[in-house]
């Protein structure tokens, strides 16, 4: 719960940011005529991720296990490449977006096209949207506890859109800057156990080699899989499973915080060693440069510009 509340409220965020933005600027030039539009535009968004959650729970019933864990293992590396594009896009073009969303309605107003304000609203949300469907989904695969998982979720967009809300009206003010630092730097790893999962996935279905497939070399004593050095590469990296029950709340906190399992292959524990010192590395190193210029006043805020400054204007 603790994992997709916190997912739920950093893309929740996002995308009330990106809307504060759209209303408040609309507002200040005395359009609010056309916020029926870019409204329509978001609804098409979320009914678009609602669908696409709708089709991956309910589809997946056809199917067998294999080609359910083949398509599950396949969006999972779809969604861990969204969250690892979408951690860096944030640090780069986030100083740029409330003037790139400024822009996009100027012209749409220019040309007074009713469908370039709805695809002004759709496009800001689809992307946060789809994005959280299918990071939510993977997870909710992964967990078992859909129940609890999607309700942490939903609690979390719940409270991205008050405080989003809250941002817009200028009745609170948020670090932003910090915000999307702390929520990126957990997004890292929770993306690295979700592609350790995806591994998984495959692996189960065959696509990889591992404990299910004839690649796995076997212990000579007992003719189960081998586990520990002996195992690499296509073995089991250990077998913790009599000490961290799997499917017991300590192994699921555990594999919502930081992917880990009581029972993984070498395959998913170099992966994920591997995404977390490689996108690691770079998401601190895109921190360096935002902590520098906080030093003098005339950057301290701009990384990430509050709808509020917006609605003050108006």
């Amino acid at each position: 719960m603790l994992a997709t509340f916190l997912i739920g409220l950093r893309e929740g965020l996002e995308a009330a940011l990106v809307v504060g933005i759209l209303v408040a600027y609309l507002s200040r030039i005395g359009r609010r005529d056309v916020l029926p539009r870019m409204w329509a535009g978001i609804a098409l968004a979320i009914a678009l991720s609602l669908g696409i959650g709708a089709i991956l729970t309910f589809g997946a019933y056809a199917l067998t296990f294999e080609a359910q864990e083949l398509i599950g293992g396949g969006l999972s590396l779809i969604a861990v490449a969204m969250v690892t594009w979408m951690i860096f896009w944030m640090q780069k073009a986030a100083r740029t977006m409330k003037a790139t969303l400024e822009g996009g309605i100027d012209r749409a107003l220019a040309h007074g096209s009713l469908w370039a304000l709805v695809a002004i609203g759709f496009v800001s949300v689809a992307r946060e949207g789809i994005e959280t469907t299918l990071l939510l989904w993977s997870m909710v695969q992964s967990f078992g506890e859909a129940p609890v998982a999607l309700f942490g979720a939903l609690l979390g967009l719940l409270c991205a859109a008050v405080v989003g809300a809250l941002i817009a009206r200028g009745a609170v003010r948020l670090d932003l800057r910090r915000f999307f630092a702390f929520t990126g730097g957990f997004l890292v790893i929770v993306a690295a156990g979700v592609l350790a999962y995806a591994i998984m996935d495959l692996q189960e279905a065959g696509a990889l080699p591992g404990p299910f497939t004839a690649a796995a070399p076997l212990d000579p004593v007992t003719g189960a899989v081998a586990v520990g050095w002996a195992a690499f590469p296509f073995g089991w990296a250990f077998d913790l499973s009599a000490l961290i029950a799997p499917g017991s709340p300590l192994a699921v906190i555990l594999q919502a915080t930081i992917g880990f399992m009581p029972q993984m292959t070498w395959l998913q524990v170099s992966v994920w060693i591997l995404y977390i010192v490689i996108v690691g590395t770079f998401f601190l190193r895109g921190l360096r440069p935002k902590r520098a210029r906080s030093t003098t006043p005339s950057t301290n805020t701009a990384r990430y510009p509050e709808p509020a400054a917006t609605q003050g204007a108006s």
